[in-house]
């Protein structure tokens, strides 16, 4: 049976509880080393881009990508609402095709926070039309994936069925 999307963003949700501990260290590391994290973001938008990631979404990635493979079997999220991802097959999913899976399902947040840096430099100049395209292009992607888990007959969200897997009960 399908998992809905209603159960797999309870269990993002949980899996957020997580998230949001971590960006709560990097905060109390912040508050004891200011100037050196302020330093990590002091260049332009592409340093800035690079420490971001570094420090949040690589390590959420990893998170997910580590524990959605059969290294780990299931995220907290997925644990404590009992589902699981799993490949075509059913099988529990490899590292790299839990890695990829991860890439793809967050491509609009890492493409959200290459917008925002480079907003932010705008000031009052007018935004150009590529930026205006790809914040079309995040939201875009965010709703695909949506309908997409909504309407599909297992499901599957867009970075589902680009990678071959799905979430099911376990």
């Amino acid at each position: 049976m399908p998992v809905t999307i209603l159960t797999r963003g309870k269990a993002f949700l949980l899996d957020y509880l997580l998230i949001l501990f971590y960006l709560v260290l990097i905060f109390c590391l912040y508050l004891v080393f200011p100037m050196q994290i302020e330093a990590l973001f002091s260049g332009g938008p592409w340093r800035n881009q690079l420490a971001g990631f570094l420090i949040v979404t690589l390590p959420v990635s990893l998170y997910f990508a580590v524990s959605d493979s059969r290294l780990v079997g299931q995220t907290f999220g997925k644990r404590k609402t009992n589902i699981q991802a799993v490949d075509h097959h059913g099988q529990p999913l490899t590292f790299l095709h839990s890695f990829i899976r991860v890439l793809l399902k967050f491509l609009p947040w890492e493409l959200s926070h290459f917008l925002v840096y480079r907003l932010v430099l705008l000031g009052d100049s007018p935004m150009p039309v590529s930026y205006t395209i790809l914040g079309i292009t995040i939201y875009g992607l965010m709703f695909t994936y949506i309908l997409t888990a909504l309407f599909t007959s297992k499901k599957q969200t867009l970075y589902d069925l680009l990678t071959r897997s799905r979430v099911v009960r376990k």
